[in-house]
């Protein structure tokens, strides 16, 4: 095993990553303020958006989709399940370090909780016994970190290759990056290794929720306003803006980025 930790560039810099956070997150505040309840849809750049959107379905076209069908044919099923449990493993340490600055200890104890049993009596998370224990976890990232903290939702953006976002998520992802611990801890080899086990994830997750990625992406009439209308819905309702998911459902990111986060 290599002894060479992988380290991203800030840490070289001099620049403690947390410190960045910080900094991002108070820039943030100060340029938006208190932030209300959002309403409606914020959307100044739609033009260049959709320009994104065009190029993400191309990119789940060509690449992506079929990826994902030839990954749920090969594999077999309990190798794509032990695969994702890993994966959600791996994204476990990062909810606990949101959840703390967040202020909320009990959420961080239970991701705690959850990331011990998992890495012990499932085998390095291979396995699920948490969830049979009853310890479910609280998933977050660095956008729900930004909101507690009164940070506005900001305009609607769409990413390349990873999709619908907002403003405050995207320098969420940025920064969940940033935070992540497995930047210290693994060391080159296995992080690459880590890496493709989250590919893996997204394309299992790609083809299991096919019929409804492929009927918003290639059959509604305007695939770019409902995959718009669709995320802006569920990650509302994930930060408790509205009381009901209306008719968001069980929405499923149509643009769950295949290279990491």
């Amino acid at each position: 095993m290599s002894q060479m930790k992988r380290r991203p560039f800030l840490a070289h810099a001099g620049c403690s990553p947390f410190r960045l956070a910080g900094l991002l997150g108070l820039a943030l505040l100060a340029a938006c303020g208190p932030s209300p309840a959002p309403e409606g849809i914020n959307d100044p750049l739609e033009e260049n958006n959709r320009a994104m959107h065009q190029f993400n379905k191309a990119v789940d076209r060509g690449v992506v989709r079929p990826s994902a069908f030839t990954y749920g044919d090969t594999a077999p099923g309990p190798l794509r399940q032990g695969i994702s449990n890993f994966a959600d493993n791996l994204a476990v340490p990062g909810h606990v370090v949101n959840n703390i600055l967040q202020g909320r200890p009990g959420k961080a104890l239970e991701n705690t909780g959850r990331f011990v049993v998992n890495t012990t009596l499932g085998v390095g998370g291979l396995f699920d016994p948490a969830t049979g224990m009853g310890i479910e976890g609280d998933p977050t990232d660095f956008g729900e970190t930004l909101h507690v903290w009164g940070a506005g939702e900001g305009n609607y953006v769409e990413l390349p290759f990873i999709g619908p976002s907002t403003e405050r998520d995207m320098i969420g992802k940025g920064v969940d990056i940033v935070l992540d611990p497995f930047w210290f801890i693994l060391p080159t080899t296995e992080a690459y290794y880590a890496l493709g086990i989250q590919v893996a994830d997204a394309l299992n997750d790609r083809d299991r929720y096919s019929a409804t990625i492929d009927s918003i992406l290639y059959e509604s009439a305007d695939s770019y306003a409902q995959a718009r209308l669709l995320y802006l819905q569920n990650r509302r309702f994930e930060l408790g803006q509205t009381t009901t998911d209306g008719e968001s459902g069980d929405f499923v990111d149509p643009y769950e980025d295949p290279y990491g986060n």
